[in-house]
């Protein structure tokens, strides 16, 4: 679970994409290219969304994007509830940010997905069966919170984040956690490590007490 930043109006051009997610997934070394994922964030993706606004992402896969799997309601997969607080591609216009969760259930083993608005408690927005799933319908091995851009081949990556690098003024997870299967939140986080890509563009804090920052102005070619 975690707290994120939104941030609307990024110069974000046909061909990119930025966004801000956490990803669970379980992972096998044996079977790399079927790895089973649920993500969600914020997304920015002309390409696909048709315009330049800042829109709630989920997305899921069973085998490595392959065949198995989607965003947002494009697929069967993903069970929407009744009246939830935010529709999957809904747009986060006026937004400073959201807070999700994502959880296995104890009773029936599906993932589902909670909802918040700053100032607002938790709803659910819907579930993903295990059903769905191969590896994750047991357990996930791997969660990863962050920024993630993507531009055209030779073309300059976009911001990242709101295009600063971290620091106090720049985009942040906050309240990060991992979640038990009661959907309660928990701070013993071990193991925990950063990446980055390409530092000339973009860069992560260290993790402190639940939070850490991130970004950078982009303008990467390789």
């Amino acid at each position: 679970m975690a707290t994120l930043d939104v941030y609307e109006s990024l110069a974000v051009k046909a061909g990119q994409i930025v966004s801000a997610e956490i990803w669970v997934e379980n992972y096998q070394k044996e079977k790399p290219n079927d790895v089973n994922v649920v993500q969600v964030g914020w997304n920015i993706q002309p390409s696909y969304y048709g315009d330049n606004k800042t829109h709630f992402l989920i997305g899921w896969t069973a085998n490595g994007n392959k065949t198995k799997g989607c965003f947002d309601l494009k697929c069967d997969g993903f069970v929407l509830v009744k009246n939830p607080p935010i529709t999957p591609g809904g747009t986060l216009e006026g937004k400073a940010k959201i807070s999700v969760k994502i959880f296995k259930s104890n009773k029936n083993g599906d993932w589902w997905l909670h909802f918040a608005h700053v100032g607002e408690k938790f709803a659910p927005v819907g579930f993903w069966p295990r059903s769905l799933f191969q590896s994750l319908s047991d357990h996930a091995n791997y969660v990863t919170w962050g920024g993630y851009t993507s531009s055209l081949v030779r073309t300059p990556s976009p911001p990242m984040g709101n295009g600063r690098w971290p620091g106090g003024d720049s985009a942040s997870f906050q309240n990060v956690q991992y979640v038990n299967n009661d959907g309660h939140g928990y701070l013993r986080m071990p193991n925990l490590r950063s990446r980055v890509t390409d530092t000339a563009c973009y860069r992560v804090s260290e993790f402190m007490t639940g939070k850490f920052s991130y970004g950078g102005p982009g303008g990467c070619v390789n």
